[in-house]
Parts: structure tokens; sequence; C-alpha cells
């Protein structure tokens, strides 16, 4: 296992600062940043507008890159890849990637509250025009209902970062 070769990846609700450590630990580790927002927005313009809508895209999106996510770790570079594992399945796809490659990985959980998602979510929503996908309490909380917590049975290397309130 090449120890210094590192996966990241993250768990976390909607809004609780997953793309900012994404950024974060890019810099500090000097990896790739691959975010999944904006392979996305660039390759399905105006075309997710719904959970099912996401979940199409979002599956097309990780069979286009999971060979080039591993062809990176293989080369030697760390990898942060800010795409939601947010639920057991999507934890799997991480695993593969990692294992395949066997390099060292990195469960980031940000585990912050309901309430504190929900008033960054009305803050980084300001600026975006209404009627914009994924901006609303209400689409808050029915993607939420699918939130898995990650467990220690799962195997993972995992830091957690908490915040409970605002």
């Amino acid at each position: 296992m090449n120890k210094e070769t590192t996966l990241h990846f993250f768990c976390g609700k909607m809004a609780a600062g997953k793309s900012t450590l994404a950024r974060e630990l890019a810099e500090k580790h000097a990896a790739v940043l691959l975010r999944e927002d904006d392979w996305l927005a660039q390759l399905y313009p105006q075309q997710i507008t719904d959970i099912p809508g996401y979940l199409k895209y979002s599956t097309r999106l990780k069979n286009l890159l999971s060979d080039h996510i591993q062809s990176l770790l293989a080369h030697g570079l760390s990898v942060v890849l800010d795409f939601p594992a947010n639920t057991i399945e999507q934890r799997e796809w991480f695993r593969t990637i990692y294992e395949k490659r066997d390099v060292s990985h990195t469960l980031h959980f940000v585990d912050v509250s309901d309430e504190v998602c929900k008033r960054q979510l009305r803050e980084r929503s300001r600026d975006k025009e209404d009627g914009a996908a994924f901006t609303s309490e209400e689409e808050f909380d029915a993607i939420t209902k699918y939130f898995q917590t990650p467990s220690e049975s799962e195997g993972f290397n995992m830091v957690r970062y908490e915040r409970k309130s605002a």
C-alpha cells in the first residue's frame, strides 16, 4: 500500500461545509480536487432538477471518472473527491476505488446539525436565481431523509468534524 497517496472523500448533509473542507484539504495535501457539482453543471446543464435526475447523472459521472481517479492514484497523486458519501451505497463506490489501487483513504465526516445546515443553505443560496435546484429547506429535508451516518463497522479511516449548533 502506498501510504502517502490518499483518497479523501466526504460524508455530511447538504450545506454542512463539505466543499469548503474539500478545498482546504486539497490545498493542504497538494492533492487533485474533483468536485461533482462542477462536473455535473458542465456536462448536464439545466438537466438536474430533482433527486431522480441527480441520481441518474451522478451515476453516469461516477462511471466516467472511476478509471481516471484510479489512474491518478496509481501515479502517486492524492485525490480529494468532493462527491457525497452520504449513504452506505455511495460509500461503497469510494471503497472500490481505493481498494483497487491499494492506497490510503480518509472519510471526512462533517457532522453538522440540521439547523446549521439550513442556515448555511440559505446563505449560499442568496445569489442563486429563484427556483434553482437544491436550495430550499424542503429539498434539504427530502434529501436528508436518505442520509446514513457512517459507522465504525463500515471499516473506513474516518475523521469526524462536529458542529451541532449555530
